[in-house]
């Protein structure tokens, strides 16, 4: 039996900057307290999210990251002052841009960032411009999420990486309120399970596939093929 939700008033979408994107924002900005939150609610490890930033830190100067979707600026703190890669944050929502620019400017780092509005599912960017293209927590908020795996893998370069995050389908009935909430919030989308993501991966001549699964949040990276 299929239950249809109706969207639950007062969240807001994306486009209203809802109550839960600051509330994800300042989980991850205090590991202690947000990340014993994250162990309570979704049963998964928040330093997982920090190591895998941590990654934009490791670009070497004159590299070219995509962050997308920006959000409120979470992989931002994997940025260095002065580490000279040219990091564009994309994000189909004005209200996310705004914030990942007050974030950069909090950071020092927003000589290095370019906002930019974009839809994941058509970017307006050409083949192979980025070393590395991040998409944390937001694969299960896009309409089209094996689309956006497609447009991600088309704007690398071969030899990039392609890593974020996302809560997969898969992760358990005990999430399943979790997602249903979120998709009649407007917050969430389809979504995808963790065999569909790596598949997706896959069948675009992505190598070294890595999964790492943590509660109900699912750690992608991927390495582009010559």
């Amino acid at each position: 039996m299929t239950v249809q939700l109706s969207r639950i008033p007062g969240l807001g979408g994306w486009d209203d900057d809802p109550l839960w994107a600051h509330f994800y924002d300042w989980s991850v900005e205090h590991r202690r307290l947000g990340g014993l939150a994250w162990r309570l609610g979704i049963q998964s490890d928040l330093g997982k999210l920090y190591a895998a930033a941590a990654e934009i830190g490791r670009q070497p100067a004159g590299s070219r990251v995509l962050d997308i979707p920006c959000g409120g600026g979470v992989a931002l703190r994997g940025l260095k002052p002065g580490q000279g890669v040219e990091y564009v944050a994309a994000d189909i929502a004005q209200t996310m841009l705004d914030r990942t620019v007050r974030a950069a400017e909090r950071r020092g780092v927003a000589d290095q960032v370019e906002p930019r509005i974009a839809d994941v599912g058509d970017l307006p960017i050409d083949d192979g411009t980025f070393d590395l293209v991040v998409s944390f927590t937001g694969l299960h908020c896009f309409p089209d999420p094996q689309r956006a795996v497609v447009e991600m893998v088309r704007v690398l370069e071969p030899g990039g990486v392609l890593t974020g995050s996302a809560l997969l389908n898969d992760s358990g009935l005990h999430h399943e309120p979790l997602r249903r909430i979120g998709r009649a919030a407007g917050l969430l989308g389809p979504g995808c399970t963790g065999e569909e993501l790596v598949r997706w991966l896959e069948s675009q001549r992505m190598a070294d596939v890595v999964l790492d699964r943590s509660g109900a949040i699912g750690y992608f990276r991927a390495v582009k093929r010559g």
